[in-house]
């Protein structure tokens, strides 16, 4: 299957300045390959029920019984065979790095230098490294994106994250930065999900990471209503969000209002609502291809 490639440039209103030299610009253009498909036609969204703003808004189908009872071996434990391809575990690898002088667990899928792009996914409250490096739960949505960064050069990281405060998010600027440092300055996507969305709020005052980020993801996250004051708005950082409808931990309309506003002053976002999804729904049925494309586009 042939990989077409394109140029991502992702706008930069300051200098990037990076352990590994001063990269002075207010655009900083890398090359990157456009994600090829992979199983999509298991894991693209459904049935669009509404949509508006171009596309950036859309309410997608989802009936538990066919997003999870048909796809999943054990209902929410373990996904059909069908779903995942394990070769690209020899791919993966479990290893301690050393994030300004803090050591941070991390489970690491692909090239650990010179990657294409590096994605990295902060779970939420009571989970760890082993989350994002199931293959099996959510339907199989991680093995797809394991798979997804090693067939187009990437790298993903899942981090264990130590706490949901400052000293937590401190943590994750430090592995944004020495990610992009190890691609040679290419995109990060950092994503995050449930309480995990507390890190990536943290992270978009980091001006320093925010300037090696290509985007940045949220599911199912609480929503940020200082977000005007970060760094990240004031670099228009592409910002991606899924949430399900019946989130009862946090509620869709807040997210939805922090999207309304932004799309209302021509910021780059999009959003996805799962009609009748649940609070882990986004993790599960978020299009992993489709978003980080997307980011790539902005």
């Amino acid at each position: 299957m042939s990989v077409s490639t394109a140029h991502f440039c992702f706008r930069r209103l300051a200098a990037m300045v990076l352990s590994i030299g001063l990269v002075a610009g207010s655009a900083a253009c890398v090359e990157a390959q456009v994600l090829k498909p992979y199983k999509d036609d298991l894991f693209s969204y459904g049935k669009v029920l509404e949509q508006s703003d171009g596309g950036d808004y859309r309410v997608v189908d989802y009936q538990e019984l066919r997003d999870i009872n048909e796809r999943d071996e054990i209902p929410e434990r373990r996904a059909k065979r069908s779903f995942v391809s394990l070769g690209v575990k020899s791919e993966q690898v479990n290893e301690t790095l050393d994030v300004g002088g803090r050591s941070i667990d991390v489970t690491r899928v692909g090239r650990d230098r010179g990657a294409a792009f590096s994605v990295i996914f902060i779970h939420g409250r009571g989970g760890d490294r082993r989350l994002g490096a199931n293959d099996f739960s959510f339907g199989g949505n991680f093995n797809r994106l394991k798979n997804l960064a090693v067939a187009n050069g990437g790298v993903y990281y899942a981090p264990s994250v130590r706490s949901f405060d400052a000293a937590g998010a401190a943590d994750v600027a430090g592995l944004v930065k020495l990610a992009a440092e190890r691609s040679g300055g290419r995109p990060v996507v950092l994503a995050c999900a449930s309480m995990g969305s507390f890190i990536c709020w943290g992270v978009t005052r980091d001006a320093g990471a925010v300037a090696v980020l290509g985007g940045m993801m949220v599911m199912g996250g609480a929503a940020d209503p200082d977000f005007i004051k970060s760094a990240a708005y004031k670099a228009k950082l592409p910002m991606f969000f899924s949430h399900g409808s019946r989130d009862s931990v946090y509620p869709a309309e807040s997210q939805k209002a922090l999207y309304t506003a932004l799309k209302g002053q021509g910021y780059p976002t999009r959003f996805v609502l799962f009609e009748t999804g649940s609070h882990g729904t986004p993790v599960r049925m978020t299009d992993w291809r489709d978003a980080l494309n997307w980011i790539g586009s902005r």
